[in-house]
């Protein structure tokens, strides 16, 4: 399943700051505008994963997955 998320980024002191909108603590600082977009590429990813594994943690067993669309 693919999904799509909003970079916020600028431009300041010579780095690229960036974060993204729909997950807090998914953040990144690189010296080029495409390094910016390929970390926080990669760190999404990780978050989404770590947080799939924590909440089916925490449901433990004999759970079902519902999708949601906003």
């Amino acid at each position: 399943m693919t999904s799509t998320y909003t970079a916020i980024i600028k431009h300041d002191a010579g780095w690229w700051i960036g974060w993204i909108e729909e997950v807090p603590g998914v953040n990144a600082q690189e010296k080029t505008k495409a390094a910016l977009l390929a970390s926080l590429h990669s760190v999404l990813k990780e978050a989404l994963a770590f947080n799939r594994e924590e909440a089916r943690k925490a449901a433990e067993d004999n759970f079902s997955e519902e999708l949601i669309t906003v």
